[in-house]
Order: C-alpha cells, then sequence, then structure tokens
C-alpha cells in the first residue's frame, strides 16, 4: 500500500468565495515523493493496472461541503491521449456555468437517468461538452469516488484516447480545451499544497498543479488536482 506523506491529510475545495485560490500560501510542495515512472503510461501498463488493481488508498475523497445543496451522481472522463508522451485533456468551464465557473476541469457532468452507467454519462458528457468521439476513447476503469464542496458525487472514469480526434467545443460549457504532459501531472514536485488559515469551515486546504502552457497559466486546483493526485496514488502504489 502506498504511504501517506508526511502531513495532515488534506481536504480539498473547488469552491471558494471572494478569494484567489492563485493567493492563497503553499505550505508544501512534495518534491520528496518519487514520480511515476514513464513506462507506467504505456497502453500495455495502464490496461494491466487497471485489470489487475494494487492495494492502495485513495488521498482525497471529500470536500467539506458549502451549502445544503442535495446529493448528485456525477462522472467525469480522466482521457489519456496516447501521444508519443502521453497527456491529460482537460478543459476551461465557460464562465456563465452555475457552478465552478472558470476552473479547470474534466469533461463531465451529472449522470443522467438515461444512463447505462457512469462511464456512458462520462462518454456522453465528452461528446456534449468537447466533441469527443466515444470511437476514440478506451475506458480502463475507475476511481474511488470524491464528492465535491457541491455535493456531486462524482465517478472519474479513466480512458486512454488514441490521437486523431478533432475537438469542437459546447460554448455554453466549455471556454477552451488543452492538453498537460501526463508526466507532469504525476510528478508530486509539481503538487502544491495550499492552506487558508481561519477557524471552523475558514480554515481549508487543498492541491494545485499549475502548468505554463504557452501564454497561458492553467491552474489545476481543487476537485479536478484532487482526483489527479488519486491518480497518481494509484499508478506509484
Amino acid at each position: 500500500m502506498q504511504p501517506a506523506a508526511s502531513v495532515e491529510p488534506i481536504n480539498a475545495i473547488s469552491v471558494m468565495p471572494l478569494v484567489d485560490p492563485r493567493e492563497v500560501p503553499v505550505v508544501r510542495v512534495d518534491d520528496d515523493l518519487p514520480a511515476v515512472v514513464a513506462s507506467q503510461f504505456t497502453r500495455t501498463a495502464l490496461r494491466a493496472r487497471f485489470a489487475h488493481p494494487p492495494l492502495w488508498t485513495p488521498e482525497l475523497r471529500r470536500e467539506p461541503a458549502l451549502g445544503n445543496r442535495a446529493p448528485a451522481q456525477a462522472a467525469v472522463l480522466i482521457p489519456i491521449v496516447q501521444r508519443a508522451e502521453p497527456t491529460v485533456l482537460l478543459t476551461e468551464r465557460a464562465s456563465q456555468m452555475s457552478t465552478h465557473s472558470g476552473q479547470i476541469a474534466f469533461p463531465g457532468g451529472r449522470v443522467d437517468p438515461e444512463d447505462a452507467n457512469v462511464s456512458a454519462a462520462a462518454l456522453r458528457e465528452a461528446w456534449e461538452e468537447v466533441g469527443l468521439s466515444a470511437g476514440f476513447i478506451e475506458v480502463l476503469g475507475s476511481l474511488p469516488t470524491y464528492t465535491t464542496v457541491t455535493s456531486f458525487i462524482v465517478t472519474p472514469v479513466v480512458a486512454l484516447v488514441e490521437p486523431g480526434f478533432e475537438l469542437t467545443l459546447s460554448p455554453g460549457e466549455v471556454a477552451d480545451a488543452f492538453e498537460v504532459p501526463l508526466a507532469y501531472l504525476m510528478n508530486p514536485a509539481n503538487h502544491r499544497r495550499h492552506a487558508m488559515v481561519g477557524d471552523g469551515s475558514n480554515a481549508r486546504q487543498w492541491y494545485s498543479m499549475p502548468y505554463r502552457d504557452g501564454p497561458h497559466e492553467r491552474f489545476v486546483w481543487g476537485a479536478t488536482a484532487g482526483m489527479l493526485r488519486n491518480l497518481y496514488r494509484f499508478l506509484s502504489a
């Protein structure tokens, strides 16, 4: 079993009114933890890992609730694009979205009654949000659920994506789509822990994994960073 990091467990949070998460102090960078080796990113290795998963413990499962929204099942797709150096496809949510607007996210959303299962929901959402066709996708499996501050119980569905796809973004939901090297995201030296000092519900901590994409800083944080951290724990176990 992968040992826990040598600090107190944290609750990631992805909604924080009136505070820019970039400005909250970084209390730790996990550069003492090993990166996942590149050989783990191949089709063969990823298929084998999900077919015969190791003993491991997810580091993050639940964010502290804000508000009293009724719990709802949701699914996201963690799309690992099988380029020469594999990448993860991420989106920037449109500014007019009612929850998590403007944040970096995986394609995904609420599970509908018509969805056969969470994998079907993740594939449907990927098609609706960014036009990623299921014909390019091979579902490997899923990670443990992750409950957000907005009470979505999210199942992360991990999949291989073959290159050659063309994206069509839904402007009402997605402002942009981009790729980040998987090796970057699976290296804890790029995992930063933020802490906001306070009492009770005002004391919050979360991960961020900022990535420089040309002129853009893609500030991956909160729920998205938490699920990527769990993927790191799964692949490094």
